[in-house]
């Protein structure tokens, strides 16, 4: 028997894996584990990362074998919902406190964070409720329904406080309504109950550091040794890469810790430093791919909850992406947030891969069930 013929089982059964997304995402991961190496000195987040991406490529491969029928149930979902309502709960109670937050568990090895898997149950939370309900967004309730599952999520995040994944919870929530096909009156409802509710947040519900950091974010130069400075030395960061950046390892911001949380809240800062404009573009490149092929996989879906499911991934990605580089260059206030597949951690890591692991699944049903129509279409053309 040939070499190839033990090959073919395996190549069959991930026949269904779009390889450009796999790829794109694994080339980010190393694109952030090269800016966290630093050659001139002993550096530990490089070899944790590196346990991290391989084990999120193992949770990926094993993850788009199933097809995720079972995915579609209600009281899986829900099961799921409470689970992470739960775990949420939990944290607030039970978490370790790191910088003013309460939003992880301290383990013996390694540290999680549920917030990560909250925004993927929530993705196919949504998918679920709109696959049927979508014919019926015109009708104020499910507007009203949906937006209280989420909103039950955004409250356990906000009082861990982390204002980051509260907002990417929210845009995951406001972008799959948009694509069920919202009404423009119930968007603009929605807006000016968002600004209500930010309004009662101000008075109520934002940290005094919190409150100072969107004053920065307003004023930047007002306070850069004090709340502006995190984003004062990250827009330098980004600046002093130029064209062809400073050398991988070299960035002095990052490296001398003028910068802090180089490896997670501000690595497209560290990255764009070392990498300067043209490595900036090529990241923007490989993460176009990822959304893009997303997006061609919801067009592609064997069912609404599949479609649904896919967008609300992009969304997810694109908003998390959004957020952490408008806060790295001053466009957005300092949140907190980690880039797609690329910041240091494992949390985050393993989740982004489940979710591309199982839109790979369900890919695999779409192209058997569209390779099934094609058969049926010319049995009947004979």
């Amino acid at each position: 028997m040939s070499p190839l013929s033990y090959a073919r089982p395996h190549a069959r059964l991930f026949a269904h894996i779009d390889w450009y997304i796999f790829f794109a995402a694994l080339s980010i991961s190393l694109l952030g584990l090269v800016t966290m190496k630093n050659f001139s000195s002993a550096n530990a987040f490089f070899d944790k990362q590196l346990i991290w991406i391989a084990l999120s490529v193992g949770v990926f491969l094993a993850a788009s074998i199933f097809e995720y029928r079972w995915l579609r149930r209600s009281q899986i979902i829900a099961v799921l919902f409470c689970v992470v309502v739960v775990l949420l709960g939990l944290v607030l109670g039970f978490g370790a406190l790191v910088k003013g937050a309460q939003n992880r568990f301290d383990l013996i090895f390694f540290a999680v964070q549920p917030a990560d898997p909250a925004k993927l149950v929530l993705v196919a939370l949504l998918a679920k409720y709109f696959a049927r309900r979508h014919v019926e967004i015109a009708h104020i309730r499910h507007i009203l329904v949906s937006g209280a599952y989420a909103f039950v999520l955004f409250a356990l995040v906000f009082l861990q406080p982390d204002l980051g994944s509260g907002i990417i919870i929210a845009s995951i929530w406001l972008g799959t309504v948009l694509v069920a096909g919202i009404s423009w009156k119930h968007l603009l409802a929605l807006f000016v109950g968002a600004a209500l509710v930010f309004g009662a947040a101000w008075n109520w519900g934002l940290h005094d550091y919190q409150k100072q950091r969107i004053l920065t974010f307003i004023h930047p130069l007002t306070d850069i040794h004090g709340t502006g400075y995190n984003a004062y030395q990250s827009t330098v960061a980004v600046g002093s890469g130029e064209l062809l950046g400073k050398g991988i390892g070299y960035g002095t911001q990052s490296k001398l810790r003028f910068l802090p949380e180089y490896q997670t809240d501000f690595i497209f800062a560290s990255f764009a430093e070392e990498w300067g404009f043209a490595g900036t573009v090529l990241l923007l490149g490989l993460f176009a791919i990822v959304i893009f092929r997303i997006l061609m996989i919801a067009m592609r879906g064997s069912d609404n909850f599949d479609s649904l499911f896919a967008a609300g991934i992009a969304i997810y990605f694109t908003a998390q992406f959004i957020v952490h580089a408008g806060m790295n260059i001053g466009l957005l206030p300092i949140t907190g947030t980690t880039l797609p597949f690329m910041s240091y951690g494992g949390s985050h890591l393993l989740t982004e891969y489940l979710a591309l692991g199982i839109l790979m699944g369900m890919r695999k049903r779409a192209r058997a069930s569209a390779q099934g129509r094609d058969e049926v279409e010319l049995v009947g053309a004979i």
